[in-house]
């Protein structure tokens, strides 16, 4: 496919990649193009503009930090609305606001161009492994069409339902992923004070109905009490604050979310923003 590609940071490049890697034809482009350089030397083409890229391709893929970006990119004349064609396809890899998905759907609508909303779980790793889950809302025409990059990048993809639907799933992904970690912390906590083996406890958890990739990866970092990012704590705290004001929007409350959210920001806010998500550990350890 003729595959435009905004956002190279640290999910960006592996994916662009593994895009050329499956032969498919990537332009990109980078407020620095330094930045974009490597991606260069692997044979991407490089676009001068977000408008001269988009003008250029069949399909738009953007992954980027959060919503006010997006809808900055595609929606804006200063960013690639005015370059749409008819016919085009814009995918957004980024996590934002379910709501936030659908306005820009509704935007780019008015240009016939069709949005799919493909959120991906499965972090750095998962971008360079080309093992990506891709949670998607959109046209199902369309996801049709686009399914041979999105399989470049990754091993799942499942369609939701329509637009801001793949969005509704990341959201749901990260509280399942939050909750996870804290109820594995506490199960380490028990562990430690009743002094038994953690690893064991570990062990013998995962060949149960309790096992999950949180106890298998997170648990791990808990026993090692070793945190190196997976998942930046500071950009959870974006995700959650997604899940949150969407949950204020729509009327609900999400308590074990709430508490979710108020570690992850204690976490930051003592410093250790950098680490992963999971470090919300040594503060269930410190409470009483």
């Amino acid at each position: 496919m003729n595959i435009g590609y905004i956002g190279l940071g640290i999910m960006g490049k592996p994916c662009v990649l593994n895009l050329l890697k499956a032969g498919h034809q990537v332009t990109i482009w980078a407020r620095r193009r330094e930045s974009a350089e490597p991606l260069l030397a692997a044979g991407a083409q490089w676009a001068d503009s977000p408008a001269a890229l988009t003008g250029a391709v069949d399909l738009l893929i953007t992954n980027l930090p959060d919503t006010p970006d997006v809808e900055a990119v595609l929606c804006d004349e200063a960013g690639v609305f005015g370059a749409l064609k008819s016919g085009q396809i814009v995918a957004d890899m980024s996590t934002i606001s379910p709501i936030g998905a659908r306005r820009v759907a509704v935007k780019l609508a008015e240009k016939e161009v069709k949005f799919i909303d493909c959120p991906v779980s499965g972090g750095e790793i998962g971008a360079i492994n080309a093992t990506l889950t891709f949670m998607v809302g959109g046209d199902a025409e369309a996801l049709a069409t686009i399914r041979p990059a999105l399989e470049a990048m990754g091993k799942s993809i499942t369609r939701v339902g329509d637009s801001g639907a793949g969005q509704v799933a990341k959201a749901c992904n990260q509280i399942a992923v939050g909750v996870t970690v804290m109820a594995v912390a506490e199960v380490m906590k028990l562990a430690r004070a009743c002094d038994v083996d953690l690893a064991a406890v570990r062990a013998a958890l995962m060949g149960g109905f309790a096992q999950s990739r949180v106890l298998d990866v997170h648990g791990q970092r808990m026993i090692d009490d070793a945190f190196p990012a997976g998942f930046k704590a500071t950009l959870h705290l974006k995700d959650m604050n997604i899940v949150l004001d969407t949950a204020r929007e729509l009327g609900i409350r999400l308590p074990e979310s709430e508490r979710m959210t108020e570690l992850i920001r204690e976490l930051i806010d003592q410093g250790d923003g950098d680490l992963d998500s999971s470090a919300i550990a040594r503060l269930i350890w410190a409470k009483n």
